[in-house]
């Protein structure tokens, strides 16, 4: 069975910034949906228990250096037995350093942009680098997070290991991010919890998450920050209905098999074509990234029908 670990931070009390209303209410709704549609094991930061209840601690602190053990703990255990995915959420003040390294971080309730400034996304960046865990999933909302997704330094083979990534950031390293107008949720998480929710649906990855993200938000101020690298990351399930069996009457069920005719762009064609999962993925990466793709392959390999019935 594939171990899932979750570390999940949202810090309201800043006592030397403004303090915020929104992070642990996030965090609380990332962290519950992640462990009853994700099946990861969560830790919070800041974690309180109220009625029994095990939850984040809207009034409570965390220091950077709490953060960076709770991640040390996360990526890189001192323990043979590693997680196979592990997955950061922060929710909370971003703060950005442009004198000299121009470095982003996710600040703490010790930040005072002074002499305290949070956990840098460069130390972020070399842990990932050197932790064992080979699908590693960083979602951040906060201001300047995109700081975080450095090309370069986020190769999918570093270390010698064939690594699996899902990075989103809610705005790039220069802007910064917002809640709703009205509403109880930071924007990028509003829309993680809508496109991360599976609960009409078999399963939800990360190349579909990122897709409907970017789909939702192409038209708000920031820009969300997305980078998807090695193999589809499986993140939430719904295990009830993909163990539920349907009886079908075979005498009146309309023949699935298309012969030399391909399966063509319609909801009958795309609901029979099973198989190419791995490759429409693959094309769903490639085609939000380039605008030409060419699908090449033998005659009758199925090129046809995974563009239309698949990719589009």
């Amino acid at each position: 069975m594939t171990s899932r670990q979750a570390l999940i931070v949202g810090i309201n009390q800043y006592p030397q910034l403004n303090s915020l209303r929104l992070p642990a209410t996030d965090a609380e709704a990332i962290a519950q949906l992640l462990n009853t549609q994700g099946e990861f094991r969560i830790t919070r930061l800041p974690e309180i228990v109220k009625d029994g209840q095990v939850m984040i601690g809207g009034n409570s602190q965390v220091t950077t250096a709490q953060l960076k053990k709770a991640l040390m703990q996360l990526f890189k255990p001192d323990s043979v037995q590693i997680p196979d995915v592990a997955l950061f959420y922060f929710s909370g003040h971003g703060v950005r350093d442009s004198d000299g390294l121009d470095d982003g971080y996710l600040a703490t309730s010790d930040t005072n942009l002074t002499n305290v400034w949070g956990l840098s996304l460069n130390w972020l960046r070399r842990l990932l680098q050197e932790s064992p865990i080979k699908t590693q999933i960083v979602w951040l909302d906060c201001c300047y997070s995109g700081a975080l997704i450095n090309l370069k330094e986020a190769g999918p083979n570093d270390a010698g290991l064939a690594r699996s990534r899902c990075f989103i950031a809610a705005s790039r390293a220069y802007e910064v991010a917002y809640e709703e107008i009205a509403g109880h949720n930071g924007v990028l998480t509003n829309v993680l919890l809508q496109g991360l929710d599976c609960r009409h649906k078999d399963s939800v990855n990360n190349l579909e998450l990122t897709a409907f993200i970017n789909q939702q938000l192409k038209t708000t101020t920031q820009a969300p920050v997305a980078l998807n690298l090695g193999d589809a990351i499986a993140l939430t399930f719904n295990r009830k209905q993909s163990t539920e069996t349907t009886v079908v009457n075979l005498h009146n069920a309309p023949c699935q098999y298309k012969g030399l005719f391909y399966f063509d762009c319609n909801d009958a064609d795309a609901q029979n074509f099973y198989g190419r999962e791995n490759l429409i993925n693959e094309l769903v990466a490639k085609i939000s990234k380039d605008n030409f793709i060419a699908v090449l392959g033998a005659s009758g390999s199925g090129k046809s029908s995974v563009v239309r019935a698949g990719l589009l």
